[in-house]
């Protein structure tokens, strides 16, 4: 019997081609899906960008430099940063510890330090007045008390390496800047700190990164990070002292939208080299401490702009429900079906990308694996930020009603001097 043109090995072996062919479009169709988890991965390149870097600065000495360390209940950390800070190779320097009426043993061991080295001094706090934060006016207590023509603002949980204060005040004559902040080294330690911190410090690094934020135009787009801020006192004053973000939780943030506003220039740089941090040491802390920045500090992001504060819930919700929504339809389907293609791939990548975050902040990778259980934690604390708002805010044994509430209404004003508690003139 002839071969008839349909039995002919040739076409058999087209129509078997036809077939894969067509078997690896609707595979490549079933993973359609998983295409939005591999659009983070452009970020990298964003994030992989050091610059503008504080290795780049000039050494500086010459003017006196007030530091300046709000402290309260921080006697686990205060003599390590206290230590880190006298060891600058910076000169002239001071350094005031304003005590916010700690409970703990921090005056004693400011005091200890002081006796041991006179550009220490202990500025014990006075009471908190009405429409304020204690930062800000911890802060302004240390303004008033200080010395220098130029003032740095850092904090308890900060390790500073000797070059840092000198490259610092470089950087802020280089640049001809009127505030100079930076991004340290975030340390993470334990189980929770490392599954968690780098959950909301992308949100951040991608909404903040230094060279978007030095070249800003609208007030939206500038930040300080309180952890440093070095300024000189005239721009200070001209910005409103501490004293123009009194009921401000994040006032870091609102003090560089305050100096963007009275036209003064903001110079943000890396500065991982010179300085680490360690924000928080436990799950409660961590708990805590973002319940308190995120949604006011979110809504502090978008000053004047009432629609967009009104949106962050929803921002959050879809910043750290975007992660879970691959391994969640994952569970579900048990992997069968396109669904389950698309949710095994996009976990995959997830996996993959937050393995490289941790890569990047110095994290074993493997905690990568774990971002469900990051991004799920990190959501709870989101909502508990949203759902207390203005309403209950606490940090290290105070708790605030709703005066001060973070892009809202402005806090009660309290009679506060700018001017400094001082009759003698500068040391040269």
């Amino acid at each position: 019997m002839p071969w008839s043109r349909s039995s002919t090995p040739w076409s058999d072996s087209r129509s078997s081609s036809s077939a894969t062919s067509l078997v690896a479009v609707v595979s490549a169709t079933e993973l359609l899906p998983a295409l939005p988890w591999l659009v983070p991965f452009a970020s990298l390149f964003r994030l992989a960008n050091t610059r503008p870097s504080l290795s780049d600065a000039p050494l500086a000495e010459g003017s006196l430099v007030s530091v300046i360390i709000p402290a309260r209940n921080e006697s686990a950390t205060i003599e390590t940063v206290v230590r880190s800070v006298l060891a600058s190779t910076y000169r002239p320097l001071e350094l005031l510890v304003v005590d916010d009426r700690s409970t703990d043993d921090t005056a004693t061991i400011v005091q200890r330090l002081a006796a041991e080295d006179s550009r220490v001094r202990l500025v014990p706090g006075e009471p908190l007045p009405p429409g304020w934060y204690g930062k800000p006016w911890a802060c302004l207590q240390g303004y008033r008390a200080a010395k220098g023509e130029l003032l740095l603002f850092t904090d308890a949980d900060t390790r500073h390496q000797p070059e840092l204060l000198a490259r610092s005040v470089g950087a802020l004559r280089a640049e001809g800047a009127d505030l100079l902040t930076v991004a340290p080294r975030q340390l993470c330690v334990t189980f929770w700190e490392r599954v968690v911190m780098p959950q909301i410090w992308l949100l951040l690094a991608l909404r903040y990164h230094p060279a978007r934020v030095n070249r800003a135009s609208r007030e939206r787009d500038v930040i300080a990070n309180g952890q440093f801020i070095l300024v000189p006192r005239e721009s200070y004053e001209a910005a409103g002292t501490h004293e123009a973000v009194r009921g401000e939780v994040a006032e870091d943030l609102a003090l560089a939208q305050a100096f963007h506003r009275a036209g003064r220039r903001i110079h943000f740089a890396f500065a991982d080299r010179f300085m680490e941090t360690r924000m928080y040491r436990s799950l409660r802390d961590l708990v805590e401490g973002w319940s308190k920045n995120m949604y006011l500090g979110g809504r502090r992001s978008f000053p004047g702009e009432p629609l967009l504060q009104a949106l962050v819930p929803l921002m959050l919700v879809v910043g750290f429900a975007f992660w879970l929504v691959p391994p969640v339809a994952l569970a579900l389907t048990g992997g069968r079906g396109g669904l389950g293609s698309a949710a095994a791939a996009g976990t995959g990548l997830s996996a993959l990308f937050w393995m490289l975050i941790a890569l990047g902040m110095r994290i074993p990778p493997w905690y990568g694996l774990l971002y469900p259980l990051g991004a799920l934690t990190a959501l709870g604390i989101g909502a508990r930020s949203t759902w207390r708002g203005g309403r209950k805010v606490e940090w290290r044994g105070r708790a605030y009603t709703d005066s001060g509430v973070s892009g809202g209404p402005p806090a009660r004003p309290a009679s506060v001097s700018h001017r400094p508690a001082r009759d003698h003139p500068d040391p040269p």
